[in-house]
């Protein structure tokens, strides 16, 4: 296990390191003087040395995590040389977020069981007790519901307005799910109960009206994007609170900071997601497409987001 001595030993050096980093991502390598770009050099070895060691250390997952991710700036600084532009964000989405989802994957499955099971709780509490659907509904929705109407037509006859809207309205969902992390986790997981109930009462209601085939054809096409999006919102917000609750060998602060950091990547990737989603749930999720091709759409759809998330790095040339 490591020292307490070896880690305030070694902390001023990869201090350094972080403040010749974060100067060079502001203004440019070119800011650095010889003198500085040599101390990045050999602070760049030392540290890479230093993360060899955390990783004999299994309690120490979080420090090598913060090494392995200060490395990885000052890697693109000393073999590039140059601002990342377009080819930065492309590799973000294409080879960093798949790693981070990966490396985050604990806190998404445990936002994902938190919404299941409120989500299996609140239906059968609703195909138990009827009126719960309605105090939690209300009574229009409900009225529409005892129609065997869908309530989504009204997006039928604006649909770019209709895209719009839905995709504010979740970005705002998923954005709030992910600061309410700050709560020590308390908001997020509020959030996920919150949206399982919802989903779990108006899958009753509608099962017990005979209208599962028309809710769950309209939810899948855009559901396969937008409820990944938002259980990996969640593990992003817990992912914060973990690192409030247990910074490990690291100070409070500096664990808040990391895993903020790594939920800030996390919540950045859904945004693609949620746009998609978006569009999806204004144009095809409410059209008089078949049944089954809205599922045949959403299978495939759901394949390669999961590809895509569990895609295998490129080995890096030494």
């Amino acid at each position: 296990m490591i020292s307490t001595r070896w880690l305030e030993k070694r902390k001023p050096y990869w201090s350094r390191l972080e403040q010749l980093v974060d100067r060079s991502g502001r203004r440019g390598v070119g800011s650095l003087d010889h003198h500085e770009l040599r101390e990045l050099g050999l602070l760049y070895r030392q540290t890479a040395s230093d993360l060899a060691a955390v990783r004999e250390d299994v309690t120490s997952r979080q420090l090598a995590f913060y090494l392995n991710q200060l490395l990885g700036r000052a890697h693109n600084l000393i073999y590039m040389g140059h601002r990342q532009k377009l080819g930065g964000l492309l590799r973000f989405y294409t080879e960093t977020y798949p790693r981070i989802f990966r490396e985050t994957l604990p806190q998404t499955l445990l936002a994902f069981a938190l919404f299941a099971v409120a989500a299996v709780a609140a239906c059968a509490v609703t195909l138990r007790d009827p009126a719960f659907a309605h105090r939690l509904l209300g009574a229009q929705m409900m009225e529409t519901i005892e129609r065997r109407e869908m309530w989504t037509h009204s997006i039928v006859s604006v649909k770019p307005l209709a895209a719009s809207g839905i995709m504010t309205n979740n970005l705002a969902v998923t954005f709030a799910t992910f600061a309410l992390g700050i709560t020590a986790g308390l908001g997020t997981i509020w959030m996920m109960v919150f949206n399982g109930v919802l989903i779990g009462v108006i899958g009753a209601a509608t099962w017990r009206a005979g209208m599962a085939g028309q809710l769950w054809s309209f939810v899948a096409p855009h559901g396969v994007l937008e409820l990944p999006a938002i259980f990996i919102a969640g593990g992003a917000g817990l992912e914060i609170a973990r690192g409030l609750l247990f910074p490990g060998l690291l100070p409070r602060r500096d664990s808040l900071a990391l895993a903020g950091g790594r939920a800030a990547q996390l919540l950045l990737g859904t945004v693609p997601m949620l746009i998609v989603a978006g569009v999806i749930e204004g144009f095809l999720s409410p059209s008089n497409l078949a049944p089954h091709l809205k599922f045949l759409f959403a299978a495939v759809l759901f394949s390669l987001l999961l590809a895509y998330l569990h895609r295998a790095p490129r080995p890096h040339p030494a």
